[in-house]
């Protein structure tokens, strides 16, 4: 317990160069404290983790305990603590870490949750960062499908940010977990978020970037995950595309194109050979003619004049079937006369 604190002391402080300086001189834990911790006593503490923490749910863990991700151990840098509620990813299960656009596209946003979700149903942890958009379509899919998913905070553990996302912020811990090497109360700063970057890759087998622009922290990400020797997958969009960009690149310079979890499940040794490049409304009974229509839809959106140029249907009967999809889950109009195939 006495080195616990110890540690905790140089975590709540965030004292990381001070600590940096102390083992490169070769000194212990202990030997740190008693250099740098003159100012707080361990009863005191003691008393911030009981409160800070532990009433909190939130759990404190160094690099040289037994349960701290190995993985996080092999890159450059590594941090010398987490907090975090719920649990930690466990050594040698495969993860994915899935990021991209804040301000994500239907596309984008439709192919990290079904993506995420065929991963997590097999078995695969998939990492993130609970921003807006991408990342918070990945955590809901890894829910949404019984998988675990964890999210990486560029803040503390005990805050949600974004606000938006308190209902996975709430379910995360419940089938996974939250971490952070920012102590409880630490706000979202800017500078945060590019180091949190480094536990995403850190704690991933592969990166796959669902939608990105040309200059975006995914591509970040993606960079890192390079340094590390992760895989990296890209989903790609149309040319003309500025949210797709950063994927188009990455994929022009060597990312594996992702159409489908099948593309990432095959790089690992227990691929059993799904087929998901598109969903398939299986569970529900369609008429023909809903059939017929539900064919023509993809992830992207598709205008009904589009529809109706490549069923041969006329108006009515094309929109009462796109009616008809849209009662039975089936599709979507995100916007007038633009509908999207939906996963069941």
């Amino acid at each position: 317990m006495k080195e616990i604190l110890m540690w905790l002391f140089f975590a709540k402080n965030l004292k990381i160069k001070e600590l940096k300086k102390a083992f490169k001189e070769g000194k212990s834990i202990s030997e740190a404290y008693l250099e740098y911790g003159k100012s707080e006593s361990l009863e005191e503490i003691k008393e911030y983790y009981e409160k800070e923490c532990l009433d909190k749910g939130i759990e404190f863990i160094s690099r040289e305990e037994t349960g701290f991700p190995q993985k996080l151990l092999q890159i450059p840098d590594a941090p010398f603590w987490l907090f975090f509620m719920g649990s930690l990813p466990k050594d040698g299960e495969k993860s994915i870490a899935v990021v991209g656009a804040r301000g994500c596209s239907s596309y984008g946003s439709e192919y990290a949750r079904k993506i995420s979700s065929d991963l997590a149903g097999q078995g695969i942890n998939i990492i993130s960062g609970m921003a807006a958009g991408i990342d918070a379509k990945a955590h809901r899919g890894a829910i949404n499908a019984g998988g675990k998913t964890f999210a990486v905070l560029g803040c503390g553990v005990d805050i949600c940010y974004p606000k938006e996302n308190f209902d996975i912020y709430n379910l995360i811990p419940k089938c996974g977990g939250i971490l952070s090497e920012y102590p409880p109360g630490s706000k979202p700063l800017s500078m945060y978020f590019p180091m949190r970057n480094r536990i995403i890759s850190g704690l991933s087998d592969g990166i796959f970037v669902a939608e990105a622009r040309e200059k975006s922290g995914s591509l970040i990400t993606a960079g890192l995950g390079l340094e590390h020797g992760k895989n990296i997958y890209a989903l790609p969009g149309r040319a003309d595309d500025p949210m797709s960009k950063g994927c188009n690149m990455l994929i022009r310079e060597g990312a594996k194109l992702v159409l489908s979890a099948s593309d990432i499940l095959e790089d690992f040794d227990f691929y059993s050979g799904m087929n998901m490049a598109f969903p398939v409304a299986s569970k529900i009974i369609l008429e023909t003619t809903e059939k017929i229509v539900y064919s023509t839809l993809r992830f992207e959106p598709r205008h009904i004049n589009s529809i109706l140029h490549e069923t041969g249907l006329d108006e009515s009967e094309a929109r009462k079937a796109l009616l008809m999809l849209c009662i039975k889950g089936c599709a979507r109009e995100i916007t007038t006369d633009y509908y999207i195939a939906t996963d069941i």
